[in-house]
C-alpha cells in the first residue's frame, strides 16, 4: 500500500464515524500523508453575534483538517495542544478552506500547520496543533 493509499484508508474509517465534521458541513477535498484539506461554507448557523463565522467554527475546520493530516499513517493520534490566530472574519456564503501540513514528527509527537483561506485566497486564520500518537489503528493492515 502507498502512502497515499494508506491516508485515503486512514481518512475514510475516521470520516466514518465522524459526525461533528459531518454536521458543521465540512468535506473532505484531499489527504495524503501528513497533509490534508478540508472546506465548508459558512452558513448562517455558524454565525455569531456580529454576523461572521464564530471564531469556534473557524477552529473546528482547522482541527478537524490537522486531525486527518496527524492520522494518515494509520497510527491513532490526537490533540495534545492547539492554538489559532484569527487573522480575517469569514463571512456568510464564504467557502473557507483548511489545509493542513505536517512540520514535525518525532516518536509520538508531531507539529501541525493549518491555513483557513477563503474563496479569494484571504488567509482567515493561522493553526498549530501538536499531536500525540496512542495506542490503535484506524484499520487493520
Amino acid at each position: 500500500m502507498t502512502p497515499k493509499e494508506r491516508a485515503q484508508k486512514a481518512s475514510a474509517a475516521m470520516w466514518a464515524g465522524d459526525n461533528a465534521s459531518k454536521w458543521a458541513g465540512m468535506k473532505i477535498t484531499h489527504v495524503d500523508e501528513g497533509v490534508a484539506t478540508l472546506e465548508m461554507t459558512v452558513e448562517p448557523h455558524h454565525c455569531n453575534g456580529h454576523g461572521i463565522c464564530h471564531g469556534g467554527v473557524t477552529f473546528m475546520l482547522a482541527d478537524s483538517a490537522f486531525a486527518f493530516a496527524c492520522n494518515s499513517r494509520n497510527q491513532s493520534t490526537v490533540a495534545q495542544h492547539n492554538m489559532i490566530s484569527f487573522t480575517a472574519p469569514g463571512r456568510i456564503g464564504d467557502r473557507l478552506t483548511a489545509t493542513a501540513s505536517e512540520v514535525s514528527l518525532t516518536g509520538r509527537s508531531g507539529i501541525y500547520d493549518v491555513t483557513v483561506t477563503n474563496q479569494d485566497g484571504t488567509q482567515i486564520a493561522e493553526f498549530r496543533g501538536m499531536s500525540r500518537a496512542i495506542k490503535g489503528n484506524l484499520f487493520e493492515e
